[in-house]
């Protein structure tokens, strides 16, 4: 296939937002990828606990908002890139509470966490993560529920894996946000 039949096929964010429920996918640079089946209960269980410590305590100070799995934001225009992280955080100085904007939200989140899901490789999750960084988010948590592990990323810092021993925080981004790693694995 040649550049300008590529081209030719670019979708926009506008368009993968009228897809509606017949496709499920990302938007990376004008290119629908289709993502797979949905992950089992160790991922939306791990993504659930972490998603309601988080929440409480951005709810709680009104700090900004917090997204569920598939929420698609719109990164970069020409050609279109929409990500869905599987949670996000909004700090209110990037997007205000009141914010109801129809559409991908076009604004970087703060905070992205991905779950491993049982089909992707550590490569894939961590060039998400970097990906993530490289769009101006900043702190990216990678949650892999197998290991009960949770990798972290901050630009210009080299990632970090905390183990169920390790406590979680929010660094300059989430400050006095805090919680064990086991307790985002309980049952």
């Amino acid at each position: 296939m040649t550049t300008t039949e590529t081209s030719a096929k670019l979708m926009t964010a506008e368009e993968l937002l009228r897809l509606g429920d017949d496709a499920r996918g990302e938007l990376i640079r004008g290119e629908f990828c289709e993502m797979g089946p949905p992950p089992g209960g160790p991922h939306g269980k791990a993504g659930a606990r972490l998603l309601i410590k988080l929440g409480v305590f951005v709810d709680q100070r009104r700090l900004g908002t917090m997204y569920t799995a598939e929420t698609g934001f719109l990164l970069e225009r020409g050609p279109d890139t929409v990500r869905a992280p599987d949670l996000a955080y909004t700090s209110a100085a990037r997007l205000p509470l009141d914010d109801d904007t129809p559409g991908y939200p076009e604004v970087v989140p703060d905070l992205v966490a991905e779950v491993r899901s049982p089909n992707d490789s550590r490569h894939e999750v961590r060039e998400k993560a970097l990906m993530w960084l490289s769009h101006g988010v900043r702190l990216v948590w990678v949650v892999h529920p197998d290991t009960r592990t949770i990798d972290v990323y901050r630009e210009g810092v080299a990632p970090a894996t905390l183990d169920a021993a390790a406590t979680l925080d929010g660094g300059d981004v989430l400050p006095g946000f805090t919680c064990a790693v086991s307790t985002v694995f309980e049952a």
